[in-house]
């Protein structure tokens, strides 16, 4: 038995930030939102795009890279310098302005963005920069499978990511002819998406930069995937859904559309949170106006 498959679907590509290019995996019109999740970006960027100074305000950024290097810088005074297979865990709560920038002008940066909500109770937190190098994130391991476990638990290995709503990160990668089981709690939502080879989640075949969305109402906690002649790299993704209403506008994920009101006010007036938000510049920013 396995946890029951909903559907297996393509993501679109859309354009995104300031010239980037991403594989819009949840946001999109077979899944507009997984609570708690809100966003999931397959981004591929290289200068002079990137995603310079803006604002958040009431959820979860994560960043996961994949390939080449990315350049973080808030308005709060974290900074950071991704490599591959490290992670920036950002709380924007209260307010925080920030960007993002690859490192590269000829060389393709690419990686994970998820956007998590947060419950009422911990919108207005002061925001909070977690970062985890690559030799930081412990490894599960057994035949011919490696799981990289970011946030969450695999094979009886924890994460190291403090989440304030319950979930797990999991980069999984199979070998050929390879098994691996998954336990999902239930009534957690949850996918997986295959950035390289393909496999086979709950008895559905799924092939590169395909989408697995798995049933949350199904009975069977574990999920089973197999490999045949083909590697399967992948990563999922399962939460606990917040049961809170939401509203999402641009960079603000609030409870009701007075708070998002609420938010553009504090952001266009610099205050509760978004004091000195005008002025604020990041350095990383002009990686984008000139070329080393």
């Amino acid at each position: 038995m396995s946890r029951r498959v909903l559907k297996v679907f393509t993501p679109p590509t859309v354009p995104e930030g300031q010239g980037a290019q991403v594989i819009r995996i949840i946001g999109n019109n077979n899944l507009r939102s997984l609570n708690p999740f809100m966003m999931l970006d397959h981004a591929f960027v290289k200068l002079p795009a990137g995603f310079p100074d803006h604002p958040h305000r009431g959820f979860e950024t994560v960043s996961y890279l994949l390939k080449g290097s990315f350049y973080h810088e808030d308005s709060k005074g974290f900074s950071g310098h991704l490599q591959p297979g490290d992670i920036q865990w950002m709380t924007a709560g209260k307010g925080v302005m920030h960007a993002e920038m690859p490192g590269s002008w000829d060389e393709l940066t690419s990686g994970f963005q998820l956007w998590i909500n947060l419950q009422a109770k911990f919108k207005m937190v002061e925001p909070q920069y977690q970062e985890i190098k690559k030799d930081l994130i412990p490894e599960a391991k057994q035949k011919g499978v490696l799981v990289r476990v970011i946030a969450g638990e695999a094979l009886g290995v924890k994460g190291p990511i403090y989440t304030r709503t319950p979930a797990f990160f999991l980069d999984v990668k199979l070998d050929e002819n390879s098994e691996f089981l998954q336990r999902i709690p239930l009534k957690w939502n949850s996918i997986c998406y295959v950035y390289e080879g393909q496999g086979q989640f709950g008895g559905q075949n799924a092939n590169q930069h395909q989408v697995v969305h798995l049933d949350i109402n199904d009975k069977e906690e574990v999920l089973k995937v197999k490999t045949g002649a083909s590697k399967c790299h992948f990563i999922m993704i399962a939460g606990e859904p917040i049961d809170e209403p939401f509203v999402q506008h641009g960079p603000f994920v609030m409870n009701t559309k007075e708070e998002i009101q609420q938010a553009f006010e504090d952001f266009y007036d610099q205050k509760n949170g978004f004091e000195g938000a005008h002025s604020w510049k990041s350095k990383i920013q002009n990686l984008s106006k000139k070329r080393q």
